[in-house]
């Protein structure tokens, strides 16, 4: 396995999912509610701007390793999957939601697996649907944690809203990368 300064990015952001997860059941006395938010807020803020900038890292000094490549996904799976279920936990994200986005990944995820194995993989690069889903998810996510208000701004409403419609981007995008790898699974159905 080879480590570099990516790849150690990558990992530290698996490394951060406990300490986020365990942030927001710390007893009262520990951290206040409003202390836990915010603690969890910077703490899953930091491990998405690791996400960005570990690749950039990896491509600016020439670092991209298969096993990087690999991991990245499943480091940025892993936090986004551990946000929502805590978040379903707390009452601030709707089950469904997190179920359609979790599910969508898994099954993203295996289909990306079977079209590397059958040499297709380049036929379901991301996309900008997928892009644009997952930064709406790394906004709604942040402010569902922090749920204070600033400024004006209902920070749990307008999170609620931005998770919905990452979620209406998880099924258009899941749609577009069955449709295609749809003609490779048709081929090889027979």
């Amino acid at each position: 396995m080879p480590l570099n300064i990516p790849t150690l990015l990558t990992w530290a952001r698996i490394v951060l999912i406990p300490l986020f997860v365990g942030v927001l059941y710390l007893p009262e006395h520990w951290l206040t509610i409003p202390q836990q938010n915010l603690a969890a807020t910077v703490i899953f803020i930091a491990a998405a701007i690791t996400d960005w900038f570990d690749g950039w890292l990896a491509r600016k000094w020439n670092q991209t390793t298969a096993f990087g490549a690999f991991l990245d996904p499943v480091a940025d799976k892993l936090m986004v999957a551990a946000a929502l279920v805590v978040l379903v936990q707390l009452g601030r994200a709707d089950a469904i939601a997190a179920f359609i986005i979790i599910g969508r990944e898994i099954t993203i995820s295996a289909l990306r697996e079977w079209m590397a194995k059958i040499g297709a993989s380049k036929s379901i690069a991301v996309s900008f649907v997928g892009k644009l889903k997952t930064a709406l998810q790394m906004v709604a996510i942040p402010l569902l944690l922090f749920t204070a208000p600033i400024g004006p701004i209902d920070t749990l409403l307008l999170g609620r809203w931005l998770l919905h419609l990452a979620v209406l981007l998880t099924l258009v995008s899941m749609v577009y990368y069955i449709q295609k790898a749809l003609p490779e699974i048709i081929a090889r159905s027979d």
